[in-house]
């Protein structure tokens, strides 16, 4: 009887072992295959079309991200899909190392307050309504301000990268750049964040 008893816990315990090893952990049950650029919808490959080179290499939760964006893609106004592309554009064409840069500067943004953020929003409204010569105009003082001067250090950003374009940051958030005449912008040094 003891060894009918011994046998039948064996047993039980290697169906038991059996049953957990078959068991998929929560990590691979929350993480589904990654779609490919070609298991997309016709649809999708059009909407995407601006990242389809490196979609393969994207992590999944970069292609979640912009999958979210089809989805709503044709319910948004032209306006919004043309902005829509044209961000996808610039984004394809940033190295590694201004995307990092844009996914810090997006976190930073995310975690200032609810107030700083609408200033922001309506800063980025009024020097989105100023003409096209005079954001011109702004850039590239901008760019001369951001430039080190003769016998100063260099800054620590690294050579070639444009952290007063509105180009590296990532989907709907803008930052306009520093005004330099009262009236002529609304930002200020003091406001524009990284």
């Amino acid at each position: 009887m003891a060894e009918k008893l011994r046998i039948a816990v064996i047993l039980s315990s290697l169906v038991a072992a059996t049953g957990w090893a078959d068991v998929l952990s929560p990590s691979a049950i929350a993480t589904p295959a990654q779609p490919q650029w070609s298991e997309l919808t016709v649809e999708q490959k059009v909407i995407l079309a601006p990242l389809g080179y490196d979609w393969d290499a994207m992590d999944y939760a970069r292609q979640k991200k912009w999958l979210g964006i089809t989805r709503r893609f044709f319910n948004m106004t032209p306006q919004e899909q043309r902005r829509i592309q044209e961000q996808m554009v610039v984004w394809g064409k940033l190295t590694p190392e201004q995307r990092r840069v844009a996914r810090e500067n997006f976190r930073t943004a995310n975690k200032l307050p609810v107030e700083k953020q609408q200033q922001l929003r309506q800063k980025w409204e009024e020097y989105s309504s100023l003409p096209a010569e005079e954001k011109e105009r702004l850039k590239q003082l901008a760019a001369r301000q951001l430039a080190p001067k003769p016998g100063q250090a260099s800054s620590s950003t690294p050579s070639g990268l444009n952290t007063s374009s509105s180009a590296l940051l990532p989907l709907g958030i803008h930052r306009p750049p520093p005004a330099t005449t009262p009236g002529a912008s609304p930002a200020s040094a003091a406001d524009a964040r990284d």
